[in-house]
């Protein structure tokens, strides 16, 4: 059963309904939600996205709401202030991939300006150097989260079936940077 036909049938008030229906697949132009996602994705590893989505409030709050440049200047003090944290995925090595990965984007931002503006200097990639750019920079990505990420956010196809309405309502909006 696709994410979409398990999603139609749910209560419109369950977590997978809402992600499907309001996010899932849909453009992000925010660098610090951007990065809040695959801060989520990377989480997921080896778990079920519904504890994420139960969960997503609390990274949001652990997490300085996302915010790459406060990510990037966490201490050891921090990192032990996270791994006490029972609202979250308690894994060192994940924190510690999240650390890093916004220091590279810290560096992604010198050189293109916005997080979201090298995703879209890449959009026309495959899956395939998708996967080899973010291990090129990235820690913690491996090809199943490098794919969730990027069909989450919208620049890989797959995040809906061909038939699904918020797929089909996705489908109609076309980024600015596209119409160049």
């Amino acid at each position: 059963m696709s994410y979409c036909a398990f999603c139609e049938q749910l209560e419109e008030d369950d977590l997978h309904k809402i992600y499907h229906d309001t996010a899932y697949g849909f453009p992000i132009e925010n660098d610090n939600e951007l990065f809040g996602r695959l801060i989520l994705e990377i989480n997921q590893a080896g778990l079920s996205w519904g504890l994420m989505l139960k969960k997503q409030d609390n990274f949001r709050m652990a997490f300085d709401d996302f915010d790459i440049s406060k990510i990037a200047e966490y201490t050891d003090e921090k990192i032990e202030e996270l791994l006490m944290n029972a609202g979250i995925i308690r894994n060192k090595l994940k924190i510690n991939a999240v650390i890093h990965n916004a220091k590279e984007i810290i560096e992604i931002k010198k050189e293109f300006g916005t997080f979201k503006k090298w995703l879209d200097d890449h959009y026309s990639l495959e899956k395939s150097d998708w996967i080899k750019l973010f291990r090129k920079r990235f820690k913690f990505v491996g090809g199943e989260i490098v794919n969730e990420f990027l069909m989450s956010t919208g620049y890989l196809k797959g995040a809906h079936v061909e038939n699904c309405v918020i797929g089909l309502k996705i489908s109609t909006y076309k980024p600015k940077w596209l119409e160049k």
